[in-house]
């Protein structure tokens, strides 16, 4: 993985002329972010070495580099998931990657369905504070590289304190109204059984969704600063009354995206 993922930084370093401390993993519907930045460079995944591309609809395969209210930025336009058959080293080599080009603070972004209906509905934003694992592997699975990281890393706090009031913070400066909750990483890639929305609710999960569990993992092995958004596209199974569909999630993810997009280019400022 060491040497896979220096092949990978020496590419994106003869390609970029920024000096990223913060880089983004867009979402669904905030590709927006792109067009903010000045002094942009675009480079597709499949030129990178030892990366992947995205399969899924919506999702672009790019990484892009520039500032963003004049803070350099690196973006992860369109991830990786488990789901598209990629195994968990795969899908989180970008943030290896990431943390070789002197990246310290990460902002996840993600859609998912909403399963608190005392917390949230549709179009919400939900800061994550907390995370449950139902994936059935880890991506710190395998023989540990201490040039990354601890054998058994800490995750008390997987999602900084620190980020999270700096969010806190911009969000009041811009009138924007969010909550806090706990999100739980399924597999997919079907939606979810209403019993097991019903037994991922009893655990005290408030949201559900496909990916940004094995990304959190790793970037608080490697010691990253972790901040994660999720966007309640839909209610979960057996909540919502419809059958769910992918261009729906997508549709209420646009809605939403300009104010998280807002609300994260005022946060990069402080980082």
């Amino acid at each position: 993985m060491y040497d896979l993922a220096i092949e990978a930084k020496y590419y994106i370093l003869q390609n970029i002329t920024t000096k990223p401390k913060t880089a983004i993993v867009l979402g669904s519907g905030l590709t927006s972010i792109m067009d903010e930045l000045e002094d942009k460079v675009e480079l597709n995944y499949e030129d990178i070495p030892n990366f992947k591309v995205s399969t899924v609809k919506g999702h672009s395969s790019k990484l892009v580099a520039g500032k963003l209210n004049g803070t350099d930025v690196l973006l992860m336009s369109g991830r990786f998931h488990y789901y598209e058959g990629y195994s968990m080293k795969d899908i989180t080599f970008p943030i290896y990657v990431f943390k070789l080009l002197g990246i310290e603070n990460i902002i996840l972004t993600n859609s998912c369905g909403g399963i608190n209906e005392k917390l949230v509905s549709p179009g919400s934003i939900m800061v994550i504070n907390d995370f449950i694992n139902l994936m059935p592997s880890n991506p710190l699975i395998g023989e540990n590289n201490e040039k990354f990281g601890p054998r058994f890393p800490d995750m008390t706090e997987p999602y900084s304190l620190e980020l999270r009031a700096i969010a806190e913070k911009k969000a009041k400066e811009l009138g924007i109204n969010y909550v806090e909750g706990v999100y739980a990483g399924f597999v997919g890639p079907y939606y979810e059984t209403k019993a097991e929305i019903r037994m991922i609710k009893t655990m005290g999960s408030d949201a559900v969704g496909m990916s940004t569990v094995p990304e959190t993992i790793v970037s608080n092995y490697l010691g990253m600063n972790t901040l994660a958004f999720a966007t309640i596209t839909n209610m979960a199974t057996g909540i919502q009354k419809v059958k769910h569909s992918h261009e729906n999630v997508v549709k209420m993810a646009n809605q939403a995206a300009e104010k998280l997009a807002l609300w994260i280019k005022n946060i990069v400022t402080e980082l």
